[in-house]
């Protein structure tokens, strides 16, 4: 049956990975004969707690998406306003995607509002519910959000278990994180590269997304060296916007002498622009030092790319090690050794067979349906 659903959290005008999910899965929904509407933020983040360059995109919205700019992060009397409008329309199912204890007291105070007209669910994605990076005051946000949603879906079973911490008796789906299908076609590598200036004869591994310390740059560039001890001619492709002070890293660069071993896109990558990254790389490198999931690793297999990724969160879940990759312990050497043997055994070909199998897991039709049979 035909289900009203309202989609709560972030969608164009801004950007990054969290507007990817929401208007794929909206468009997931509408194709599935739901009638969809986004509700997204008018204020995201107060500008001195966001670390990139700008929240906003310039690209056009994402056609035949119904998206309404509503929401004020920081305004209680904005979450009161939306939360009477959202209960009003009566929808089947509010989903609202929850990535940080600071959306806590936003989001849950206008899912307690949503539901005073008795109809609707309340279902929660969670990116996370422990964060990666600690602040006073995030146990109790994350509680008072989590508290009237109905139902979750946990991508990973590592925050399947940290959700139980919270609410033993929580109803919990683990359904994996969806391939990102929404960044355009596989280009072929001659073409990526071309585009990039990269050399078609390199070897060339990509980091890709945004920059943060426990995303473990500083881990593959200290493998660089390592690599480059043993003569290996390979490049780290870097392509993401830094979101903490850069100077560590280039401090790190220079010192390990890495300069003509990288090429750095660290300016923020238009949607459009992703596949030429993706494309242009042999293989995907996540040297994380926490994750739980990562939509780096669908995009991934998006582009039917290798991964090499730590052995933390639910990475080895989604990347079977040997098989479409390597799953290896978090240091440089693990890191290295994974790479010069990815080269040296010729394990390109295999693996990417391995990726377009594999990958067949992951439809957004699998997240849907998940989603409404809890309701």
């Amino acid at each position: 049956m035909k289900k009203k659903i309202i989609i709560l959290g972030s969608a164009h005008p801004l950007r990054g990975g969290l507007v990817a999910f929401n208007e794929r899965i909206a468009k997931q929904f509408q194709d599935e004969n739901n009638e969809v509407i986004i509700y997204t933020f008018s204020l995201q983040y107060p500008s001195f707690l966001f670390p990139g360059t700008s929240q906003y995109t310039d690209e056009p919205a994402p056609k035949n998406l119904n998206i309404k700019v509503k929401i004020n992060s920081i305004n209680p009397f904005n979450w009161i306003k939306v939360g009477l409008e959202i209960c009003q329309q009566k929808p089947d199912l509010l989903m609202i995607k929850f990535w940080l204890p600071f959306m806590g007291p936003c989001f849950g105070t206008i899912a307690r509002i949503a539901k005073w007209n008795k109809k609707t669910k309340v279902v929660s994605i969670l990116d996370n519910v422990i964060p990666h990076e600690h602040r006073i005051g995030d146990k109790q946000f994350t509680n008072y959000f989590l508290k009237p949603a109905d139902g979750f879906i946990a991508m990973s079973a590592s925050v399947k278990n940290d959700l139980h911490k919270f609410l033993p008796d929580a109803k919990c789906d683990f359904i994996p994180h969806p391939i990102y299908d929404n960044f355009g076609e596989i280009i072929s590598k001659h073409t990526a590269r071309a585009i990039l200036k990269i050399d078609e004869n390199e070897k060339v591994i990509l980091f890709f997304g945004f920059i943060r310390k426990y995303k473990g740059l500083d881990f593959i560039l200290e493998a660089m060296d390592l690599m480059k001890k043993k003569s290996a001619k390979i490049k780290l492709l870097v392509a993401g916007e830094f979101y903490e002070d850069r100077k560590f890293y280039d401090d790190l660069i220079e010192k390990l002498n890495l300069k003509n071993d990288l090429y750095l896109h660290t300016d923020f990558i238009p949607n459009e622009e992703v596949k030429n990254y993706f494309c242009a790389a042999d293989c995907v490198v996540q040297p994380y030092r926490t994750a739980t999931q990562s939509g780096i690793s669908q995009m991934a297999y998006h582009f039917n790319k290798p991964m090499i990724v730590t052995n933390v969160g639910g990475l080895p879940e989604i990347v079977p090690n040997g098989k479409v990759g390597y799953v290896v312990e978090q240091t440089p050497q693990a890191i290295a050794d994974a790479v010069l043997n990815f080269y040296d055994e010729q394990k390109e070909n295999e693996f990417v067979e391995n990726v377009k199998i594999e990958k067949q897991k992951y439809g957004w039709d699998k997240m849907t349906n998940a989603i409404l049979n809890m309701i």
